[in-house]
Formats: C-alpha cells, structure tokens, sequence
C-alpha cells in the first residue's frame, strides 16, 4: 500500500476546498491503518498466506481451524478498539452526526462502509477479509470486527432497521436472505458526495423535488415570519390552509427566513412513483443531510382521504421527522391522516399592491429570459390593471408572464394587455371543460344593443369581478357564514334578447373565457348524481379563471316545493345543496333563465347582480339589423331596414338568424341583398316562432312573397 498522505494528496477531489474533506481525510486514515492491522494479523495466522486460490475453497485444515478458532463473545484484537480522531465543530462529520443523531460508533461503521466509495485499495482489501475476492464491501461481521467491537456484542444492533444509520437512509444492508453478520453494507452515493462537498440533491429526487436557492425568493414579509417561528416549535409540520393567497410561495419563504433549503415537491409525481415509500427516505434523507426543509402541495393530489393517500401522507412526515414539513392545501387537516398535528395557518389572497409587485416581477424576469429589451418587458399601471381580476399562485404568474413575453417577442413589440389575458387563459386546466362547453370571446361592448340601465348592470358585474379581491379581503365586506368570494349574477329576459352574448361580452371585457354548462350532462334520474355533477363543475370551476354561464338555470334553480312524495323530496334536497354551494362558490357564475318568476326566491336574494333583457323597441332593432348584416355584404338601394325596424317585432336572436338566412337567399342569387330576401327570411322566422303572419306587419311584401309562394 501507498502512504496515507500520499494516497490523499492524489485523491483529493479536484476543486473541493481542503477544509471542507480534510476531517474526512484523517478518519479515513484511522479506518487505513485498521485494516493495515487486520491484514497482518490474518496473514500472520494463516498457513499458505499466498495461496492464489484463497476464497474460492476451504480445505480441511482450515475448517478445522475454523471450529478451533474463537467464538462469537471472544476480544478482538486491541488495534480496533483505538478511539477515531474526534472532528473539528462545523466539519461535514460533525454536522452529519447532529443531523441524524449518530453515536461515534455508527460514524466508525459509516465510514468503514464508505471507504471502498472514496478509494479503491479497499475494495480487493476487504475481498481479502472477507475470505472472497467477490464480495469487495464490507460486511456486518468485518465493519464490527475493524470498530473494535465482538460479532455477539450490542454494536450489531446498530443495523436494524429503526437504528439512526439504516433508518435515517445513510447505510444500506443489502442480501438480507443471508445470515447476518455476513450481510453486505452500502453507503449511497449522495452520502458520500455530501462528505466530499457536494451539495447537489440525491439523482434519485430529479424530476420530484426543486430546489429553490436564497436569490430566487428575496422577499420575506410578515406572514412568512410567522411560519418560519412555527417550524421551530414542536415537531416542525405546519398547513398553509389556502383561502386563496399562494400558499406555495409562503412555505418557501418561510423556509429560508428560518434558514433551510427548501425543497418543493411534486407531489402528482411523487404519488404516482412506483415506488413512492423507497423516494420518501431518499427525500428524508435528503431534507436532513442539507438542512432543508420539505414543501408539500397542494394536499388535494395526493387523495389523502383515501387510504394509500393518508399512509404515503404519514410515512412522510414520520420519514422527515427533525426536519420542517410544510404542507399546504385547500381543504381542512384530518387529524387521522398523522400522528402529528400541524400548526394550521390561514393563507389569504395579497392586497392589489401584492399582486402587482407579483406581475412586475415576474415579467421582468420573464422578459429578459426571452431577450425582450428591459423597456420592452416592464409592467404599467395598465399592463397591472389587466390583470386586476385574475386569481392566479406565484407559479401560475410566472408561466404567463412567460407566454406573455414569447408572444410579444414574435411581433417585436413590448408587452400588452392581450399577450397578458391569453397568457392567463392558457393556464386554464382542461377539467371544466370537460364539463362544459368553453366559448372564447369575440364580442365587445360595441356588439351588444341593449337599454341603458341593462348595460349599467352588465358594468357593475365586470367591476364586481376585477375589484371583488380588494372590497371582500382587504376591506372585508364578505359577510360570515362560509360564504365564498364567488360574484353571482341573473339574466333574465326572453329568448334571443342578448343573454348569452352579454355574458360573453362581460368574459371579453374580463379578459377570461366563457364555460357554458351543458344540463344535458349535469342532470342525472338518479337520486344525487345531479349534486355530485354540479360539485364537480363547481370545484373545476373554482381553480379556472372564467365565468360559468347555467343557460336556462330555471331548470335546476326552480322554486322548492311542498313535499307530496320522494320526489318532491328529492328536488327540494338538490335546491337546497344549490343554495348553500353558491354562497361558498368562488368563481364568477352567470344564470339566465326566460321565466324569472320560476326562481326560487332564495336563489334572488344570493344575486350580486340581475339584470332585465327586454325586447328592444323600433330604435333598437334598427341597429341590430345594420349590425347582423354588417359591411361586407352588397345591400340593394332600396333596402329598407326602418321598415324592418318598425314592423317586425322580433328579438336580437331571430334579427341575427333572419340576416343570416337572407344573406344565404342573397348568395344563391348572386345579387346585392334586397328587401326580397329579408322578407323571405323573416317568413321563415315567423314559421319557426309559431307567430301569425299579419298583413298589417308585412305591407305590400307579403303580396310579393305570395306571388313566389313563400307567404
């Protein structure tokens, strides 16, 4: 063998600083010059030292020594039982042994194990002691045997599997089918990587676990001052109850004002691993070994109302017990699911000025990550407003404000408004959609023909919407009882007089999309099925920056009824679950309906908002025959729209069907649009309504459309 001091200036990792391994270094000697001895020793007592076939048999001489030899209880030898030079505060040793609270002897016995790991003369070293050239670890018997310590002594308890060395995840006994003492140790390569310098999370965790660095969280405020001096009291576990804030954010920050590395995990990953109790040690581990600190998030994807959920919740937090663990969701800790409780916190949403300095930061990063000029990816005050009713956590900001600057960087242009409202849109999940029908907006305000006082409720909606996190949680102005910070609005009118797309315009005006509920598929003839539908619409709704619209909402929100039988019973029950589901809703919903007076009037009293689509008059239908037809399409001299205005009394909806149907008529004939074609279309209209067709309404057009027999 080499010298020792030799052998470390060779192998001394290249770029590791001397002071951080050089305690490693001189342990790593003692463990040297033990096996040195041990060597002798063996060669001293054996009769054919330099037999080429040593290991591979044994002849009976040898098995005769082998049962003369000593027992199990008899001394080692006195070179083993020489104390490990004892490691200077703040060594890599030292703080390893805190960390995981080990004894001197599980330290001796760690770097027994590890010494093949660092270099490789121990390797054919330990093969020589182990009496077989394969097997190049050391085993139990051989780690007890170089620590001083005999096969039957209470040193071998230090590798069962609740000792600190095997349950903390530094040691692995591995061929546990073989006796123990001749059972091989491993120690993971991150283990040895950590004592050589290396502070790079274990390989295992990539694509599990990020790990956020002190530059990437700068900020630090009260809230997560107050987190980070719960995680010090009592067994470390606290619960971020989301009540709409960015629980995700607070749990880093509060790690590193507490001074650990946090570890964010990806808990959709972690619950679907083959294997997720083996990666809760290797994270245990690994939170221990880097005073870090585990984030874990949102609760809702790991189930743990169901059983593997909750044992995968518990294993976790019994696994990184000595080290913080915040976890964080929106529904309230069950008791059950640890054996610990958790020090509950209430997140709530940030003031504007917070939410602001959120966009403003992110878009700065966002755009100098894209190569977007410094001016060019700055936030107004407009670019702020924007976003004003948009309920998005840190990470949902910045990924759009990612889009928003990729799509500004295709136009060479600086960010605007609409990059920001697509970029929102596209964090959307696909999960409502599946329940509903998504419309995205092409309408404005200029589109909609409606009274004055209906279009004033239309703007108090979309006020209520961009302003309703500033008067219900700054100024809280939301009223007790579990009520949500949901806005409700009702629009009742005919058919075809602008519902839906005035719905659509408040989206557009919004910035979000627009969900249309299919009834088809949330009313079930089975008893409760109804309720679990309109749950599910309900919490995917509630995650989704849009409005939900129930067309024709009369025929789930009808009046209750007395109770005649089960099934009076039963659509009491489901108007009762509607009620009490839409004071704690979230999210912005819209009901139409065509028959107001059959709401329950306990759903009237809930509305934040109702406004009233009449049918238009003259003047109003005037503009919405020159708005249906439009520019593009040719018009006939003698196209007289007033006529049309003033005769037929239809609603928006049948204006808007009747121009199409006359722009087909017009197309067909390959002339201009003429007074020729309206008719016939409003014809065709009156058919489908089921409504007379007067002379006194059509004048001298309906002698014409008889004449081609149409009337």
């Amino acid at each position: 063998m080499t010298t020792t001091q030799g052998t470390r200036a060779v192998r001394e990792p290249a770029g590791t600083p001397t002071a951080v391994i050089e305690d490693l270094w001189e342990r790593l000697i003692h463990v040297e010059q033990r096996v040195r001895n041990a060597v002798a020793l063996r060669r001293a007592a054996d009769p054919q030292p330099d037999d080429p076939y040593r290991g591979q048999y044994l002849t009976p001489e040898a098995a005769g020594r082998i049962v003369e030899s000593r027992d199990a209880f008899a001394p080692v030898p006195a070179y083993s039982s020489e104390p490990s030079p004892p490691s200077p505060p703040g060594s890599r040793i030292r703080q390893l042994a805190e960390n995981f609270g080990l004894l001197p002897l599980d330290m001796d016995l760690l770097l027994v194990a590890m010494a093949p790991d660092i270099d490789n003369r121990f390797e054919r070293l330990y093969g020589y002691l182990n009496d077989d050239l394969t097997r190049r670890r050391p085993t139990i018997g051989l780690a007890l045997e170089l620590c001083g310590l005999p096969a039957a002594s209470s040193g071998r308890f230090r590798f069962s599997p609740s000792a600190p060395l095997v349950a903390g995840g530094l040691l692995e006994v591995l061929e546990a089918d073989r006796p123990l003492l001749s059972r091989v140790l491993r120690v993971p390569d991150r283990i040895t990587a950590y004592l050589l310098g290396d502070d790079e999370p274990d390989g295992r965790l990539r694509g599990l676990v990020h790990v956020v660095g002190p530059e990437q969280e700068p900020d630090t405020g009260p809230e997560a001052l107050r987190v980070a001096a719960a995680l010090g009291t009592g067994s470390g576990l606290v619960y971020l109850l989301d009540r709409g804030g960015d629980p995700g954010r607070l749990a880093v920050e509060a790690l590193l004002a507490a001074g650990r590395r946090p570890l964010v995990v990806d808990i959709a990953a972690l619950a679907a691993a083959p294997e997720p109790a083996e990666l809760v040690r290797t994270l245990a581990a690994e939170a221990r070994l880097s005073r870090g600190g585990v984030v874990l998030g949102p609760l809702e994807s790991l189930t743990p109302e169901r059983p593997e959920g909750a044992h995968l919740l518990g294993g976790l937090c019994a696994a990184v017990s000595g080290a913080p663990l915040i976890a964080f969701g929106k529904k309230n800790w069950d008791p059950l699911w640890t054996r610990e409780s958790p020090v509950p916190v209430r997140v709530l949403p940030p003031a504007p000025a917070g939410v602001a300095r959120q966009w403003r930061r992110a878009l700065a990063e966002a755009g100098t990550s894209v190569g977007l000029p410094a001016e060019n990816a700055s936030a107004d005050e407009g670019l702020i407003e924007a976003t004003a009713s948009y309920r998005l956590d840190s990470e949902q900001v910045r990924k759009a404000a990612t889009v928003a600057s990729r799509l500004a960087v295709l136009e060479e242009r600086p960010v605007d408004a609409q990059d920001l409202r697509t970029a929102v849109r596209a964090q959307n999940g696909a999960g409502l959609e599946r329940l509903a029908r998504r419309i995205e907006p092409a309408v404005g305000w200029d589109d909609l023909v409606l009274p004055p006082v209906t279009l004033r409720q239309l703007s108090e909606l979309a006020l209520r919407a961009r302003h309703r996190e500033q008067v219900l949680g700054q100024w809280r102005m939301r009223p007790g009882g579990g009520r949500g910070r949901g806005v409700i609005a009702l629009f009742a009118g005919e058919s075809g007089t602008g519902k839906t797309m005035s719905a659509e315009v408040v989206a557009s005006e919004l910035g979000m999309e627009l969900y249309v509920v299919d009834l088809s598929t949330v009313v079930d003839k089975y008893i409760g099925e109804t309720e679990k539908n309109l749950e599910r619409i309900f919490v995917e709704a509630s995650d989704v920056n849009g409005i939900l619209l129930f067309d024709e909402a009369d025929a789930i929100f009808g009046k209750r009824s007395q109770v005649k039988d089960a099934h009076d019973r039963h659509a009491n029950v489901e108007s009762a679950y509607l009620l009490q589901r839409m004071e704690s809703f979230d999210g912005i919903a819209v009901l139409t309906t065509n028959l107001r007076a059959n709401l329950d009037e306990a759903f009237t009293r809930r509305l934040d908002v109702i406004a009233e689509f009449p049918m238009p008059n003259a003047q109003q239908r005037l503009a919405l025959w020159d708005r249906c037809l439009g520019t593009a399409i040719p018009r006939e001299a003698e196209l007289d729209l007033e006529f049309c205005a003033g005769h037929f009394e239809l609603a928006g909806g049948s204006i808007r069907a009747c121009a199409v149907t006359a722009a087909y008529l017009a197309a067909e004939s390959g002339r201009p649009l003429g007074m020729q074609q309206i008719v016939s279309a409003v014809l065709q209209e009156y058919r489908k309504l089921g409504r007379l067709v007067l002379e006194s309404e059509f004048g001298p057009w309906l002698d014409r459309a008889q004449e081609r027999g149409e009337g």
